[in-house]
């Protein structure tokens, strides 16, 4: 298996996903692995409305970077597997991921037969 094809694909998904990120929340400070939401500033908090619709964009932001950070994590451990000389291989019973499987998602850790477990 040519794993520095996934490697450049997995690279290229991990930029694209830290940018998405960048666009509705922030690295934790204190956590580097950890990001966070965060809210448009309007520069009008003072007014209600404006402060309801600033929570609301949180929320939103919220849970867009939910799923993002989800996917990026995934995208992360798939270069470590790559690192660790695992990738390709189902970790839930270490049998060789289908090729087509990761092709259609090179951060795949399981084989077809594990991919709801």
């Amino acid at each position: 298996m040519n794993t520095e094809h996934f490697r450049t694909r997995l690279l290229e998904e991990k930029a694209a996903l830290e940018a998405s990120l960048s666009t509705v929340g922030r690295k934790n400070p204190s956590n580097e692995n950890d990001w966070e939401a965060t809210p448009e500033e309007t520069g009008l908090e003072a007014d209600p409305n404006d402060r309801a619709d600033q929570m609301e964009e949180f929320g939103n932001n919220s849970a867009i970077l939910t799923d993002l950070e989800t996917r990026y994590n995934d995208v992360k451990a798939a270069l470590e597997r790559i690192d660790a000389g695992t990738y390709g291989t189902c970790t839930v019973s270490g049998e060789q991921i289908e090729e087509d499987r990761l092709e259609a998602d090179p951060a795949a850790a399981t084989s077809k037969a594990h991919m709801n477990d």
